[in-house]
């Protein structure tokens, strides 16, 4: 059985991996940055509160339960995370962007004409 003990911790430390801020959990949650604080703080919280947490963070409920920093590790390492392997060319992009850059530059005059 999976170690549940101290599920604030685990919220907080996905929230961090997600590079999630507290208020910003609170606003999509609909609470307050204390009742953040305080699920943080809980060794265990309500399955519907859970659920909430678990929705903000993009991740699910059974995840939080479950987590633990080596599974993390050994999930990146199983992965090859560090030998990721780019899918485009990134000249390409930049040169997209590059193309689109006038375009964006009339939108913006145009907008600012209009004011």
């Amino acid at each position: 059985m999976a170690e549940t003990i101290h599920i604030g911790r685990k919220i907080s430390r996905i929230r961090e991996i997600r590079g999630i801020k507290q208020d910003y959990l609170a606003i999509e949650m609909g609470v307050s940055q204390q009742t953040i604080s305080k699920i943080k703080q809980s060794e265990s919280v309500e399955e519907e509160t859970l659920g909430k947490v678990a929705k903000a963070l993009g991740v699910t409920p059974q995840a939080i339960k479950s987590f633990s920093e080596d599974a993390i590790i050994n999930y990146f390492h199983d992965q090859s995370y560090f030998n990721y392997q780019c899918t485009f060319n990134p000249l390409d992009k930049v040169m997209e962007l590059y193309e689109r850059l006038p375009q964006a530059e009339r939108e913006k005059n145009e907008l600012l004409k209009g004011k």
